[in-house]
């Protein structure tokens, strides 16, 4: 069979499915739509949040960025991991036994000010627009090449593919939606992982198989990673090559800014207990270790696969031939997002690193690196390819890619209709509105929302996992420490809150704009974005954009506690409220305020 029909059959199922789930668990009140009534098993809430976490950057960019650096983006893993730690443990409980449906709900309540709701709203808007937009790239790049259409029109199937299911169901399809999407996204991520650990080094886990033996070469694996890229010129891949202080700033950026996430937040809303909510954030910490623990060897046997092909013999033999490439490359050329060139016209592919070039590129005077275009997003989605896997394996990650993308799109579409919806039209507005036209706003502004990711996912400033760590600096910098102010500190008033977030948003907005340049238009940017240029570069610590969530967030904190201290102090109702939100006393039934 074709494998562009396997391709359509394995995606087209999997879509029948979302959508019958979201027409069977259709919203018909806000409170479905919302936080589907709040009756989700926490088992099931465990899938469906690990799905809403597992995002494109996850299943579709995160190893492609590994695979390209190498242990410096370990970060990644790192800082995503250890902040749902923080937000299962600190955050989940307590938000939910306040018994709200949104972030800006909480804030607003919890501040005792609609000013303080008015930012919060503000702030859920920027991040989830800018995170959705990390969602549509990677869905475009997944429809692009397995549906082989160009890039652009993959990103506008996938807009209204999302529109489809998110728009109809609310919370409740999407909770269901979201565990079916758990089931394709795992088993298409880990089934192609175990074929390639088992053709590299004989070993079936690829968790184990990233630290055994190469079974071509004798050694271990990543040893052998290491010489053939130093043989080319590259990094050895197992070193940390940037700068130390940097490194901890991002991941520090990604650990809070995971924790200030509205829309993994409002999934433990949705589960019927405060005991729940720990329960199903303990479930979704072992959902989520499922892929985690694969990435690092999915991006590292992906680069030596890919290396391998291009020098079949070594850097002492004959690279391949123009004509002799395989498949896998004519496809992805297809899509736009791969490349090559013959610089020098001798019908051979020179790949490595051109700033730094072996010695037999200076000694043969090749021209230039001539694979002149690998987008690190496609790296996940070509392996099975790469790797020689049968159709059916090409077919399933296709789904499990697109999966990936569209649960995640879809839990931040309904973040950002809820803030407008609830915390903007039916809080501040029009308190009146009844449920029906409210329902409807909500339907209204994420159908907006997603024309928005797409036209903004025309021209996205990076990969899918680097769009999304812009993304969680801007929660990082904003929602996070006026959600951790606002359990943990019964001193923290309205003043404060609302002066922390706009200093820790703006902050964060204006080094963005100052790098990345103003709704990523190229060439807004005030500075070019290189290290030499970045913020404490003269002391040998300059902060990438990426990584400036934290020090937004420590902005945001300090000038919350310096205005508290010049201000009204907070209600002793609140202080009240406060005390019982941590108190564990009646941990059982959340009661709704």
């Amino acid at each position: 069979m074709d494998q562009f029909v396997i391709n359509l059959i394995f995606v087209g199922a999997s879509f029948a499915l979302y959508i019958g789930i979201a027409i069977w668990a259709r919203a018909g009140s806000t409170s479905d739509f919302y936080a589907a009534s709040r009756g989700v098993n926490p088992v099931v809430n465990g899938a469906a949040t690990a799905a809403d976490w597992m995002s494109a950057a996850s299943f579709i960019s995160m190893a492609g960025l590994i695979a390209a650096v190498g242990y410096g983006n370990s970060t990644f893993l790192m800082g995503w991991t250890g902040g749902y730690v923080i937000l299962a443990l600190l955050l989940a409980p307590y938000l939910r036994k306040f018994g709200r449906f949104t972030v800006p709900d909480f804030i607003g309540d919890r501040f005792y000010s609609q000013t303080a709701r008015l930012v919060a709203v503000i702030s859920l808007l920027v991040m989830s627009i800018t995170y959705v937009i990390g969602q549509m790239t990677g869905a475009a790049v997944a429809f692009s090449r397995f549906l082989e259409v160009d890039n652009t029109t993959g990103l506008f199937i996938a807009s209204a593919v999302v529109f489809c299911y998110a728009v109809l169901g609310g919370m409740k399809g999407i909770t269901y939606t979201q565990l079916a999407q758990y089931c394709v996204l795992i088993v298409a991520y880990t089934i192609p992982a175990v074929f390639i650990s088992l053709q590299l080094t004989g070993n079936p886990l690829p968790q184990l198989g990233l630290f055994s033996t190469h079974t071509a070469s004798g050694q271990p694996l990543l040893q052998t990673l290491n010489e053939v890229l130093m043989d080319l010129g590259f990094n050895d891949y197992t070193g940390n090559h940037g700068s130390t202080f940097n490194m901890v700033l991002f991941t520090l950026s990604l650990m809070i800014g995971t924790a200030g996430l509205p829309h993994v937040i409002i999934r433990f809303f949705t589960v019927p207990k405060v005991a729940d909510a720990r329960t199903s954030a303990g479930w979704a910490l072992v959902f989520i270790a499922l892929l985690y623990t694969v990435a690092p060897a999915v991006g590292a046997m992906a680069r030596l696969n890919i290396i391998t092909t291009l020098w079949p013999q070594g850097i002492e033999g004959e690279p391949l031939a123009f004509d002799e490439k395989p498949d896998w490359m004519l496809n992805w050329e297809r899509t736009g997002l791969l490349r090559f060139e013959d610089l020098n016209g001798d019908g051979l592919i020179q790949y490595y690193n051109a700033a730094n070039p072996p010695q037999r590129a200076i000694d043969e005077g090749w021209e230039g690196n001539e694979m002149v275009l690998f987008n690190n997003d496609i790296l996940v989605l070509a392996n099975p390819e790469i790797a020689n896997l049968p159709g059916w394996v090409i077919g399933l990650i296709a789904a499990g890619g697109l999966a990936a993308a569209l649960s995640t799109a879809a839990g931040l579409l309904l973040a950002i209709s809820s803030a407008v919806s609830h915390d903007l039209i039916k809080s501040i507005i029009n308190p009146g509105i009844s449920e029906k036209s409210e329902l409807l706003a909500a339907r209204i502004s994420m159908a907006f929302a997603i024309a928005l990711a797409t036209y903004l996912g025309l021209n996205p400033p990076g990969f899918a996992a680097q769009v999304v760590a812009l993304a969680f600096g801007l929660a990082a910098a904003s929602l996070f420490p006026a959600i951790m102010m606002g359990i943990f500190s019964k001193k923290m008033n309205s003043s404060g809150a609302i002066a922390g977030m706009i200093v820790g948003l703006g902050s964060t907005i204006l080094y963005i704009f100052t790098y990345l340049g103003w709704f990523f238009i190229p060439g807004t940017n005030m500075l070019p974005n290189t290290p030499d240029n970045w913020l404490g570069a003269g002391l040998g610590m300059g902060i990438s954009p990426l990584s400036f969530g934290a020090v937004g967030a420590a902005l945001n904190f300090i000038t919350a506690f310096i205005v508290m201290k010049l201000t009204a102090p907070v209600p002793t109702e609140i202080e009240e409220l406060v005390e019982s939100i941590r108190v564990p006393k009646g941990a059982g039934a959340a009661v709704d305020h």
